[in-house]
């Protein structure tokens, strides 16, 4: 028997787990000191009303011989998927039923993800950046080429004709800088992925904060991103559900590497290791992006940022 000694890579916490250890233990030391949190980015606002509406209209369903639903679909709901898609619509960009899939957070697929990729490939990360990225290749034995992002670039580096890699990971807005990348500097990455045949892994779980219509909040509003791209999205900063957990994948059918479709590899993977997020929270998803679900969430999203 052996384990994965790539684990032996890893520091012995999360980052997060750590900073958590760190104020509980200054806590104990300074009980009437006020603490300024810089690590995990928790929200502080409850669930909106018609998100939590629905969600007890779910529960009732669920206590209901007639309404019971028992295992759903791995990829999610029907009603949620459309929904998603219907909400890329209004971005301007046209997605098909069958490439979003469900997930009970961005973190999990982000990490996930890998499973459908060769340990053999070279990851891009920028610095600084979400630590799920570097741990979770860490954990496979991934070589990590880090990109540095500082004042110089506006936090948003770029590629140049030297760098090599086979993925790419692009945050946007940057967590933990808030940096955005305009359409313009999307496109040399495109251009540079499609250039390689890399695919770029694009988190997008903060776009509901961006505020000027010149950004971008998807990738696929980049001419090219289909054959190039896979975005992550989470409910959990746009409404509130870091607690409920819900968030989904899009996988364009484009999207081929060594004569196989990443979107079929992904259904593969998620319909033998994931069983899905409950009926409830899905429910509870669907009116985030009703017409009053998303001008709610908006509101609260920007509540927050302001009172942070």
């Amino acid at each position: 028997m052996k384990i994965n000694s790539n684990y032996l890579n890893l520091k012995d916490s999360y980052l997060f787990s750590l900073i958590a250890k760190k104020v509980n233990e200054y806590r104990e030391l300074y009980p009437q000191k006020d603490i300024i949190r810089l690590g995990i980015g928790d929200v502080t606002l409850p669930l909106v009303p018609v998100v939590v509406d629905a969600m007890h209209r779910a529960v009732s369903e669920m206590g209901n011989a007639e309404t019971f639903r028992g295992y759903g679909e791995e990829q999610g709901y029907a009603f949620l998927r459309q929904a998603v898609c219907n909400y890329y619509a209004k971005k301007g960009v046209m997605t098909d039923i069958n490439e979003v899939f469900i997930s009970d957070g961005a973190k999990s697929d982000l990490g996930n993800i890998l499973d459908i990729f060769d340990t053999d490939n070279r990851v891009i990360i920028p610095d600084p950046v979400y630590p799920v990225y570097v741990d979770t290749n860490i954990m496979a034995g991934r070589e990590i080429i880090f990109i540095n992002g500082s004042k110089h670039n506006g936090f948003l580096p770029l590629p140049n004709e030297n760098l090599d890699g086979d993925i790419v990971y692009i945050c946007s807005p940057n967590n933990p800088t808030g940096a955005v990348y305009t359409s313009e500097q999307l496109k040399i990455w495109v251009d540079w992925a499609l250039v390689r045949k890399a695919v770029i892994l694009f988190d997008s779980a903060y776009e509901a904060f961006i505020q000027d219509d010149s950004l971008p909040t998807s990738i696929f509003q980049i001419p090219g991103a289909r054959s190039c791209a896979i975005e992550f999205c989470s409910l959990s900063k746009t409404a509130g559900f870091t607690g409920t957990r819900c968030g989904y994948t899009v996988v364009p059918f484009d999207l081929e590497r060594n004569n196989a479709s990443l979107n079929k590899l992904w259904l593969r993977r998620q319909t033998t290791k994931f069983n899905g997020v409950p009926y409830i929270v899905q429910r509870g998803a669907e009116a985030v992006f009703t017409e009053l679900g998303l001008t709610i969430c908006c509101i609260a999203a920007i509540s927050w940022v302001l009172r942070e």
